[in-house]
């Protein structure tokens, strides 16, 4: 009876078949990435009608804030896995460590942004541009999304607790609220409308972060009042060495893996300016396209991540294969997907970024070099789907290592200097091909790692004697 008693309890993500499980845990976290991506598409729709300075101002912006997502991203793979490995072994209070421990972390991470935002935002869009209309648009965006930046730091927090324990639904709630919210006010901001004042670029920022606030606290909310498998108690939120590092040891080649692409985006970014301004402004505008077709994928991972973490805990082998083989399959068809709608309607696709009329902006010029980008990038999405999940699964079972190699291989010693390379020939068109080149050898590299990674994982099952 003992055993049919802690059969009862055991969390969903032990015991549910993996295909509806999957289900359930992904597309709820898929639905509320692909609001985010909407409302970052609409977010720059509204921007590119002021023209083409602001729309660059809020691409160029992009690797601040893409280092601010890092640090909350990574923090919270290495909280999610901690606490849902934690919960696979029935340790409720390493799991409880991890929460309260992950929400200080957390709150260190926005103090230290705010910071940034106030005092580096001039400095860093002086390295990019002297342009004075990017250059002010640029401060003015930044300084305020990322001097107010607790909210998004919470909102990151918060929903990672939800996805940690299985609770895919009320995370999703949270983020499409955030989003909801951020969309209706930024027409009304940036174009000042309904008798609000005209704050331009400034209303994008304004509008996010309120955005952002209201998601946290509803986020908060939904953990204190319907998520029992955690136990946030303000007194346990502080520094704890050894949770912490259990935090990082995931979570920091997390979080290098995806602050390296603020430094790809930020040199890729002073490549492309050298051709045109017209060119990172097409950069800025294929980064928010993408993300249509990338965000579904890391909400599949988000969902995947905690099946396959909690199985390796309560070392159940099947179930934990079986979820890599469904994420693998659905991932390579989503991207897949993505790839067939690049290719057959980039101009329509640009053409949600044409500036208003009588704008000194040359749309003209943006098509023509946006078309090209898009069908050529796109090129690589099937193989980034898998790529994707194999780094995911290595973060999952405890080889954040990796990842991180992967990341490093594929945008720093290939996108990169490939980039630069091609540069040289003079033909704009022809720097677009670095992405395939990158994403080759990311493939190369995944495929001998994810091998790497569940044959450790297999002796850690053998060990246990469940293989």
């Amino acid at each position: 009876m003992a055993q049919d008693g802690n059969q009862a309890r055991e969390n969903k993500m032990g015991t549910m078949p993996v295909g509806r499980l999957l289900a359930g845990m992904a597309l709820p976290m898929m639905a509320s990435m692909l609001f985010q991506a909407l409302y970052n598409v609409v977010d720059s729709f509204w921007v590119a009608k002021l023209g083409q300075d602001a729309l660059n101002a809020v691409s160029l912006a992009f690797p601040l804030q893409n280092l601010m997502f890092s640090i909350g991203g990574g923090t919270g793979v290495g909280m999610n896995a901690l606490l849902s490995r934690s919960l696979g072994e029935k340790k409720q209070d390493m799991a409880d460590k991890a929460a309260n421990t992950g929400i200080f972390l957390y709150a260190c991470s926005a103090v230290a942004f705010a910071l940034i935002g106030l005092f580096l935002s001039r400095p860093f869009f002086m390295l990019l541009t002297d342009n004075p209309g990017i250059l002010n648009y640029g401060v003015s965006y930044t300084s305020i999304c990322l001097g107010l930046c607790f909210g998004v730091f919470g909102q990151l927090c918060f929903e990672r607790l939800l996805q940690s324990t299985g609770r895919t639904v009320l995370s999703m709630a949270s983020q499409i609220t955030g989003a909801l919210i951020n969309m209706i006010l930024d027409p009304i901001l940036i174009l000042g409308l309904f008798g609000a004042p005209k704050l331009e670029v400034a209303g994008a920022a304004v509008a996010t972060i309120i955005g952002q606030i209201i998601a946290a606290c509803l986020a908060l909310y939904l953990n204190l009042s319907h998520n029992p498998d955690i136990n946030i108690n303000i007194k346990f939120i502080r520094w704890d060495m050894m949770t912490a590092k259990e935090i990082y040891h995931v979570g920091l080649p997390s979080i290098l893996m995806m602050s390296i692409g603020s430094v790809m985006n930020f040199f890729l970014n002073r490549i492309l300016i050298s051709f045109t301004e017209a060119a990172t402004a097409v950069f800025g505008i294929y980064f928010k396209l993408q993300s249509f077709v990338f965000m579904p994928v890391f909400g599949l991972n988000n969902g995947m991540v905690p099946i396959i973490s909690y199985n390796y805990g309560a070392a159940k082998p099947e179930r934990l294969k079986q979820t890599i083989r469904l994420a693998t399959i659905s991932a390579i068809a989503i991207m897949t997907c993505g790839f067939l709608i690049f290719q057959f309607f980039p101009g329509a696709l640009m053409a949600l970024f044409k500036p208003e009329e009588g704008s000194t902006t040359s749309y003209q010029e943006m098509l023509s070099i946006g078309v090209v980008a898009l069908r050529i990038i796109s090129c690589c999405f099937p193989l980034a789907g898998f790529c994707i999940v194999a780094g995911s699964v290595c973060q999952a079972i405890g080889n954040p290592l990796y990842s991180l190699i992967v990341s490093i291989c594929r945008q720093l010693l290939a996108l990169l200097p490939s980039a630069w390379l091609l540069a040289q020939t003079g033909n704009l068109d022809l720097v677009w091909f670095a992405f395939v080149i990158a994403e080759g050898v990311s493939l190369i590299l995944s495929v001998i790692f994810l091998r790497n990674t569940m044959k450790m994982a297999d002796a850690s099952f053998r060990a246990r004697g469940a293989l």
